[in-house]
């Protein structure tokens, strides 16, 4: 047979690795900033654009996308060339692809501590991002399956199954959490097509699944991949990782309801996501299972070799986050954690361990085959898995233990009275304090680790001579007689048919996000109205968006669960009805702070209710009002001149979402705004202090002022379903 001669595309792998690196010090850096904002919140104060509300989606989009994104697309196209003997389908679709990949990301990049957000976890990205996003990700998709479509193997290996599900399934969550409607084509905001409830559900099959088919089946592909290459030994059971696989890709889809128990979502909804939560712990510790046991036999390995170390550490995190995540699933152990560190904890094990050591095992397991040079320094190596296991160590423990911490805390009544043994929630963030130190110093190690990365694998390139193009030959794919064909298992018969491999992978994917999805969109009585509950006015539409643009959502949350705890600190539990007109929901995921559903109801004991003049100080100077407090200053929206040159197009923009604005409204806007605006004003001129500093103000009055707009907002929240005490 004769054989073919062709070249593997080098370079574009190391681009991508190279990436991977730069991208990864950047986000984890701006991580470890964050961390010290916690016990230095005033660090960055007066520079909006570094205020923790921005800087947080930041690090999370730099680390999942720009670090693991670039790592995962260096194992894929590493990986699938020499799996498929073929080289990649277009090296203009790859330029394009990584290019326009770094493009997206300084796009980010950019935006983000700009304020441009549209709020929503790992889907912050505004829409002209997200429709470049889509345009990159098609353009991986062709040259993937174009790839194996022109292969020289006739078998295609689980890996390749893994990617196949990723790109699909990606791409089907990317452009339905992101259906969104623009203000309008020249400017960056927009709202989500989705409201309440409903955005809920969307964003978190989405959020889960970003996790499940970003984080984890690309990763998995290239466990099943450079494990065994890095360990010189099959994989254990190549059946087993065909059950993972598609044990795995149909059961994670119907997981994401488990980030939204005890909320206003529908309880067949959250009920379902906790079924197949729990479920999930299978198919995950297969694949664990199988990534461990193929090192049999090289275990004396593992005490000299790097890359299995980090290899080892990486499969062992991978399984810790797993059986963490159906365990969490549980309602009562979720009623604990939910809100707490103890999520932050578990995201950072898969994150720090499963992802950063995965692909550090690669890069280092890669760099001195691509440059034709030994790795530079072993010691190095091997000192940077010590020092970053330590530092995911000293970053995990500490947030399990603060986790714990709140929720007992939040929980915890006074014996004999009934009350809340610590009504002040600033108690509680005082006393995990010394956790956050901990946190600190263990991101700082981490860190350290990669920085020692960068100087081995700089050292590595300098000593080597890079290979542009990797010479390979291959018999061309024979054709199959029909004799060969008779009988033909269905797997065999998937593997000669990629168009169809995808379109069965999409199938099974879309099954669970449509039983969840569907239903709550189209079946009224899965939320009931509420007929009290009316939009929002011209103003507190615009205070709203500024807490979304700042980043509020980060360490507060709007939604009061069914526990007497809770209705005790923060007034009446939610109801769905409430949150019809909320494009996007607010509901958060995480309490730095008090949640603020109830924050605008009066009669609270311990929160809500507060005057007008008490926001405004509190936005100002936080620890002024609240000594202790880890609130960083907000005095750029007393400063900024509020813009209501979109109003009308943001509420033109609601009517089309559903939002029963009159034309009324929408043509009187501005002066509504203005109006209430002017009430708000009087109250805050009563203050002494605050009518000295801007009672004269004419340039831009002080109702013309941001922070106008976020009180009117803040004092909206609770009031249209609760009894609002006169002040």
């Amino acid at each position: 047979m004769e054989m073919q001669q062709f070249q593997y595309d080098n370079k574009i792998v190391r681009n991508f690795i190279y990436a991977s690196i730069v991208f990864g010090v950047v986000g984890m850096l701006v991580g470890l900033i964050l961390a010290f904002m916690f016990l230095f919140p005033n660090v960055t104060s007066g520079i909006s654009f570094l205020s923790f509300g921005r800087l947080r989606p930041l690090h999370t989009n730099a680390v999942i996308f720009a670090f693991v994104g670039n790592a995962m697309f260096a194992g894929i196209y590493y990986s699938m060339q020499r799996l498929l003997k073929a080289r990649m389908f277009s090296d203009f679709l790859s330029k394009l692809h990584f290019w326009g990949w770094q493009l997206i990301i300084v796009a980010a990049a950019v935006t983000l501590p700009l304020g441009y957000s549209t709020s929503k976890e790992y889907a912050e990205l505004e829409w002209p991002i997200d429709i470049a996003i889509a345009l990159i990700w098609v353009v991986f998709g062709i040259n993937m399956i174009g790839t194996i479509i022109k292969r020289r193997e006739r078998h295609i290996y689980v890996a390749i199954w893994f990617y196949i599900a990723t790109f699909v399934t990606v791409a089907v969550l990317h452009i339905f959490n992101s259906l969104e409607l623009p203000v309008s084509f020249s400017g960056m905001k927009s709202y989500s097509v989705y409201a309440g409830v409903q955005d809920a559900l969307v964003q978190w099959w989405y959020g889960h699944n970003a996790v499940a088919f970003f984080l984890t089946t690309p990763f998995l592909g290239m466990m099943y991949y450079f494990v065994p290459k890095a360990a010189n030994r099959p994989v254990y059971s190549y059946r087993l990782s065909i059950i993972h696989f598609w044990s795995l890709i149909f059961i994670y889809i119907w997981a994401g309801p488990h980030h939204l128990l005890y909320s206003s979502l529908p309880d067949w909804a959250q009920n379902l996501g906790v079924v197949f939560s729990v479920m999930l712990i299978a198919p995950s510790w297969g694949g664990m299972i199988n990534g461990l046991l193929t090192l049999r036999g090289v275990w004396d390995k593992v005490r000299t070799d790097a890359v299995l170390k980090f290899y080892v550490v990486a499969i062992t995190g991978y399984g810790m986050a797993t059986f963490e995540g159906p365990m969490l699933s549980l309602k009562n152990v979720n009623a604990i954690a939910h809100f707490t560190d103890w999520i932050i904890a578990h995201v950072h094990v898969g994150a720090l361990a499963w992802n950063g050591f995965l692909s550090f095992g690669m890069i280092y397991w890669l760099l001195p085959r691509l440059t034709k040079s030994k790795l530079y320094s072993d010691k190095l190596a091997n000192f940077h898995f010590w020092i970053g296991t330590l530092g995911i160590i000293l970053y995990a423990l500490p947030m399990y233990v603060a986790g714990f911490t709140q929720a007992s805390m939040w929980k915890q009544f006074k014996p004999g009275t009934g009350s809340l043994e610590y009504g002040n929630f600033l108690e509680t963030v005082t006393q995990i304090m010394p956790m956050y130190w901990m946190r600190a110093i263990g991101g700082t190690l981490y860190l350290v680790g990669v920085l020692v990365l960068v100087y081995n694998i700089i050292q590595t390139v300098r000593q080597g001579s890079a290979i542009q193009d990797d010479a390979a030959q291959a018999p061309a794919l024979a054709p199959i007689s029909p004799k060969r064909l008779k009988g033909e298992k269905w797997h065999s018969w998937l593997e000669r048919k990629p168009v169809q491999f995808s379109i069965y992978t999409t199938i099974a994917i879309v099954i669970g996000g449509a039983v969840q999805i569907l239903p709550t969109i189209f079946v009224e009585s899965n939320i009931p109205t509420i007929s009290a509950v009316k939009p929002y006015t011209p103003l507190e539409l615009q205070g709203r968006d500024i807490y979304i643009r700042e980043g509020c959502v980060s360490c507060h949350s709007q939604m009061i669960r069914p526990f007497r705890s809770e209705v005790e600190r923060y007034g009446d539990y939610s109801k769905s009805g409430e949150f019809v007109y909320d494009h996007p929901f607010l509901w958060g995921s995480k309490r730095t702070g008090p949640d603020l559903a109830r924050e605008g109801v009066a009669g609270k004991p311990f929160n809500g209710g507060r005057d007008d003049v008490w926001h405004f100080n509190h936005f100002y100077d936080p620890q002024s009002i609240s000594p202790g407090s880890i609130m960083p200053r907000y005095q750029w929206l007393i400063k900024n001149e509020l813009d209501n040159s979109t109003l009308q197009e943001k509420m033109k923009t609601m009517v089309k979402l559903g939002v029963p604005y009159s034309d009324d409204e929408v043509a009187n806007a501005l002066k509504l705004a203005d109006e209430q605006a002017s009430k708000i004003e009087a109250k805050l001129l009563s203050n002494a202090e605050i009518n000295k500093a801007f009672g004269n103000e004419t340039a831009v009055p002080l109702k013309n002022r941001e922070v106008v707009a976020l009180i009117a907002y803040m004092q909206r929240l609770g009031t249209d379903t609760q009894v609002k005490a006169k002040k």
